[in-house]
C-alpha cells in the first residue's frame, strides 16, 4: 500500500483525528463542499433510499450525510463519530436519533440491525480498511447495503495534500491521512462478504475550478469516489 509521506507536498504539522476533528469542528461546514460528497451521493443509482427504515451513519461528522438521509425519507439513522466537537454540531442539527462517541471499526451498535451502512470522507483516516468493512459487514441485515465515499486515493497522490484544516491561529494543520488505492477497497471488501454494486467518480470540473481557481491544473482529475456495496446473505 502506497505511504502518504512519499507524496506529501505541503509537510504541515500533523494531529490524529481526534484533536484534528476538534479542531475542525467549528469551520468543517464551510470548508468542505457538497460536490465533494452529497452531490456524489445523488449520482447513485444502486440504492432505493426511500427503502430504508434503518441507517448506521459512520464518522457523521456534524450531521450533513444524515441530513441528505432524512431528505431521502430514511425513517431512523444512528450516528457514530470520534470527535466531540463534531459530535455536539450533529446534536444541533437534529438528524439522527441517537448519537454515540465512538469508534467507525467498532461501533457497538446492534448487529444485524441496519438495511444502510453510510460512511463518508473517512477511510484515509484508517491506516486498514479491513476492520471497517467487518464493522459495516456485522451491522448491515442481509440484502443490505454498505455506501462508502472516499477522498480518491488518486487526488491524495497527485496533489500530495493530506486532508486538513486552518486552525483559530491561522495555522494550516493536517489530520493523519493514508492512501488506499481502489483495488485495496475492493479487496477489503470482498474478504468481508460484500459484493460491488455501483462504483462512481467525481472528477475535478468546472464548478470545483470556480470554487478553487488554484485548482485548475487538477482539472479532470478524480477528486472523490462512492462505493455500493451488498450484503448477498
Amino acid at each position: 500500500m502506497p505511504d502518504f509521506s512519499d507524496f506529501d507536498t505541503r509537510h504541515y504539522r500533523t494531529v490524529d483525528v481526534v484533536t484534528g476533528y476538534d479542531g475542525w469542528s467549528s469551520t468543517y461546514e464551510d470548508s468542505v463542499l457538497d460536490a465533494m460528497d452529497l452531490a456524489l451521493l445523488d449520482r447513485l443509482r444502486a440504492p432505493d433510499w426511500s427503502g430504508v427504515r434503518r441507517a448506521a451513519d459512520l464518522g457523521c461528522g456534524t450531521g450533513r450525510t444524515g441530513a441528505w438521509l432524512r431528505g431521502r425519507d430514511v425513517a431512523h439513522v444512528d450516528g457514530v463519530d470520534l470527535s466531540a466537537g463534531m459530535l455536539a454540531l450533529a446534536a444541533r442539527r437534529g438528524a439522527h436519533d441517537t448519537l454515540t462517541q465512538g469508534d467507525v471499526r467498532a461501533t457497538g451498535l446492534p448487529g444485524n440491525s441496519y438495511d444502510l451502512v453510510i460512511a463518508s470522507l473517512i477511510d484515509e483516516h484508517l491506516p486498514d480498511l479491513a476492520p471497517l468493512y467487518a464493522e459495516a459487514r456485522r451491522l448491515t441485515r442481509p440484502g443490505g447495503r454498505c455506501v462508502l465515499v472516499s477522498y480518491h486515493p488518486q487526488f491524495i497522490m497527485a496533489s500530495g495534500m493530506p486532508t486538513h484544516f486552518t486552525d483559530a491561529t491561522g495555522e494550516e494543520v493536517a489530520i493523519t491521512t493514508h492512501v488506499h488505492l481502489i483495488g485495496d477497497h475492493v479487496s477489503a471488501a470482498l474478504a468481508h462478504g460484500w459484493r460491488l454494486e455501483e462504483l462512481d467518480e467525481a472528477v475535478v470540473d468546472e464548478g470545483w475550478v470556480a470554487a478553487k481557481p488554484q485548482w485548475e491544473r487538477f482539472r479532470g482529475h478524480p477528486i472523490s469516489a462512492a462505493f455500493v456495496w451488498v450484503r448477498p446473505d
